[in-house]
């Protein structure tokens, strides 16, 4: 019987050394969860036995335990490597639809724009609810993909323009009249006292230039002229716009031009090139200043915007992905989903850095990072293993002892037994 209880011992120094070499040979594995060997004793007894003198049968491995502590957070220069500080697990689902965990976050991009782990699954996120602001919808999850473009253009409606216009200029001595046939653009530098230009978009994304120029024609009195490409645009029928400002030098709203709000519409206008009439675009000069400094442009904005291509991908901290595009704009694409478990030491390995939900572990249960009991999700960073390897290296020890005990067991008993044999 001796020698079955130093087998038994055997066995389990040798599980014990093959966890400590997993965990050994994964120590550079991006979010490797060490195990550890957990062992029982063995009795086997009757009814009729008495306890105090059943000797023990060996030992027996009783589990691989998980160990699911945090590992440690190695930056890079990738914003789609991405670390989860706390807890949760990525959600993956591969093209066959089978459903996978992990806290290895090195993704890259597969030839049809999803984001994918080194095995092809893909990362999976609650999708945007509609197609504006930053709403998600918690209770499905979809594959994350990376549009190629930002979508349809979008023609110029609002201008917002800051400036102060100088109260100590004086009137222009060359007059600006667009409708004269000797006309040229740009206009005479003696006709005008400061101008300034920016970059509009028609329905079809097309860019064209807005130059402004801005006369004065009287003490608190200025006339905007605004031209698309050289071409004039009126105002009411106008070449220009009636523009003026009380005595301390704030606009004065419903006047001229200005309406209560201090915008200024333009006429409809056809920019050209096939593209749609622009209606309605507007100039808000509501905080424009005529003031004895010098002139100014304090902002000058406008809302259009052109299609883009995709120029990069952030991820904030609570796992929401925004695409930046070649045309200025960003969009939220989705929210990381999280998983977690009530037993994560049940979850079943599958390889590749990866578990799959069981019996033990309990049922899934997805959330937001930065959430309840979720962490939060940190770009540009991978976990490292949360392998410690000097105490691996004294683990690798304990168990080489154990079989060497082990083994000596045998060696004894079969010393004994060869007596037994030679009795005469």
């Amino acid at each position: 019987m001796a020698f079955r209880i130093a087998l038994s011992g055997l066995d389990a120094a040798s599980t014990d050394l093959e966890v400590t070499g997993h965990n050994i040979a994964n120590a550079s594995t991006v979010g490797f969860k060490e195990s550890r060997a957990e062992f029982a004793d063995i009795y086997a007894n009757s009814i009729n036995d008495v306890s105090s003198s059943v000797p023990g049968r060996g030992v027996r491995v009783t589990r691989v335990a998980q160990q699911f502590g945090q590992g440690s957070t190695e930056f890079t220069s990738n914003n789609l490597d991405l670390a989860i500080n706390g807890e949760g697990f990525y959600v993956m689902r591969d093209p066959g639809g089978d459903q996978a965990y992990t806290r290895a976050g090195a993704f890259s991009v597969d030839r049809d724009g999803f984001v994918v782990n080194q095995t092809g699954a893909r990362l999976q996120v609650f999708p945007r609810i509609g197609t504006t602001g930053s709403l998600f919808n918690t209770g499905t999850t979809t594959d994350l993909n990376l549009p190629v473009v930002s979508g349809t253009p979008q023609a110029t409606t609002n201008i917002d323009t800051t400036l102060n216009l100088s109260s100590a200029e004086t009137v222009p001595t060359v007059a600006l009249d667009p409708t004269d046939p000797t006309f040229t653009f740009p206009p005479d530098p003696q006709s005008y006292n400061h101008s300034t230009a920016t970059t509009i978009y028609d329905s079809q994304g097309t860019a064209h230039t807005a130059t402004m120029f801005y006369r004065k024609v009287a003490d608190n009195q200025w006339n905007a002229f605004t031209f698309v490409d050289g071409q004039n645009v009126t105002v009411g029928g106008n070449t220009f716009a009636d523009i003026q400002f009380s005595t301390s030098g704030a606009l004065a709203t419903g006047v001229g031009d200005v309406d209560a709000l201090g915008n200024i519409s333009i006429d409809t206008f056809n920019p050209g090139g096939g593209a749609a009439d622009i209606v309605g675009m507007t100039f808000d000069y509501s905080s424009t200043t005529q003031f004895g400094s010098e002139f100014a442009v304090n902002e000058l904005t406008q809302d259009g915007f052109t299609s883009g291509r995709l120029s990069g991908v952030d991820v904030d901290g609570s796992g929401v992905v925004f695409a930046r595009f070649t045309n200025g704009q960003s969009e939220p694409l989705g929210k990381i989903a999280l998983a977690r478990f009530n037993n994560t030491q049940g979850l079943r390995q599958i390889g590749d850095t990866s578990w799959a939900e069981s019996f033990s572990s309990g049922d899934v249960q997805l959330g937001e990072a930065g959430t309840s009991s979720y962490g939060l999700i940190q770009s540009g960073a991978l976990e490292n293993s949360n392998v410690d390897l000097a105490q691996q290296l004294v683990n690798l020890i304990t168990a080489q002892r154990n079989f060497q005990a082990n083994a000596q067991v045998i060696t004894t008993a079969d010393a004994i037994t060869q007596s037994v044999i030679n009795i005469r």
